[in-house]
């Protein structure tokens, strides 16, 4: 995105010509993140929608992305360079998909809002809509399978105060959550319920989640009581409490022996994002014929792994990005039916990012941490 570029269509009446954003510049440490209050207004083109945003969640992936966790070249958890990048990070694979990208880019892979103009082929019946935008968008690639763009990574995402999307790829979503707690939804929930999905989750399982007070283990919690599991969580024990209230039956202290307090053997699924020196025992207390299903490694990408427990329990392996269609349509369900309900641990304004990613990174605040963008 080059933010002198004109656009030739028009502003659509009563929109500025400017917006609010946030824009990363380069993969780096937070001084690659510079909030600006004169971003030209992307216009909707054929097919796609203009959303006026409201709230955007924080997630790893945004965090992953500024900070080049993705190269090959990073051996260590998010953590150790969240707040100043990775000098070791190689640029042309540091992003996700193992594209570079292009920058200035306006992050964001979560979007709630409002539809404030459409382009070419979309009914103008939707402006007004207040909608939810798939983050991983399956348009731009033609659907092919097991590829897609992350909203805010191979395009422009939600940390500004306008945002374009596929119309056939944003939701309109009907019920009684307000713009926070939708926004909380697209990235972490449709991470976990993704999980779910691939590792076929059903009723009366015993499911074990790492990672579990972060947005995507407390949606993980909620998704897997809602399929008539039992769960087990493992978080920090200040935050036992909160993810009991949402439903999880078992809170374990992290870096205690999961072993000791489940023995061996004992659980049929375990759903990770956080990989790290606790990989082993995950496997350990998996069945025979467990599933083990991963979306993350905030606690690090490099593991050891015994192969002979692998093929000696028919272990399933399941890695975890790309999601198939009903994925997102499922959660949208679920939402509308009043079946699942979001964890907001604390808001920002969106001038705010800094703070709001360093809270993430401190892991102090369970659930989604949301920026809140101005009018």
């Amino acid at each position: 995105m080059n933010i002198e570029t004109t656009r030739s269509k028009p502003a659509a009446q009563g929109l500025p010509e400017r917006m609010k954003g946030v824009l990363l510049t380069g993969h780096g440490g937070f001084e690659k993140l510079e909030y600006r209050e004169d971003i030209p207004l992307p216009r909707a083109k054929a097919g796609e929608v203009l959303i006026r945003v409201t709230a955007a969640g924080i997630n790893n992936t945004d965090i992953n992305t500024r900070i080049g966790w993705y190269s090959k070249a990073v051996t260590t958890g998010t953590e150790s360079g969240g707040a100043t990048g990775f000098q070791s990070a190689e640029d042309t694979d540091a992003s996700w998909s193992g594209v570079p990208l292009a920058f200035p880019r306006i992050q964001g892979a979560d979007c709630c809002g409002r539809i404030v103009d459409v382009g070419d082929g979309v009914d103008p019946i939707r402006i007004g809509e207040r909608v939810l935008v798939r983050n991983m968008l399956r348009s731009h690639v033609d659907y092919r399978p097991f590829e897609c763009w992350t909203f805010g990574s191979e395009c422009d995402g939600g940390f500004a105060q306008y945002a374009v999307a596929p119309a056939r790829e944003t939701y309109r979503v009907e019920c009684d959550w307000s713009d926070v707690e939708l926004a909380s939804l697209p990235c972490a929930y449709s991470t976990a319920e993704g999980m779910l999905h691939r590792a076929a989750v059903g009723a009366g399982e015993h499911v074990l989640i790492a990672g579990a007070s972060g947005g995507v283990g407390s949606a993980a919690i909620q998704l897997a009581k809602r399929r008539g599991a039992t769960v087990t969580a493992i978080a920090s024990p200040d935050k036992a409490q909160q993810l009991l209230a949402i439903g999880a039956d078992t809170v374990l202290a992290r870096g205690e022996s999961i072993a000791a307090h489940l023995g061996r053997e004992t659980v049929d699924v375990v759903l990770d994002v956080a990989a790290g020196p606790s990989f082993g025992e995950l496997l350990d207390v998996l069945k025979k014929g467990g599933r083990y299903a991963v979306a993350g490694a905030i606690a690090g990408p490099i593991v050891e792994l015994d192969v002979r427990t692998l093929y000696l329990k028919d272990l399933t392996f399941f890695g975890c990005t790309f999601q198939e269609d009903v994925v997102f349509e499922n959660l949208v369900s679920y939402v509308e039916r009043g079946e699942i309900r979001p964890l907001v641990g604390k808001t920002y304004p969106l001038s705010e990012i800094v703070e709001a990613q360093r809270d993430f990174l401190s892991k102090r605040i369970a659930g989604k941490l949301v920026l809140v963008i101005p009018e």
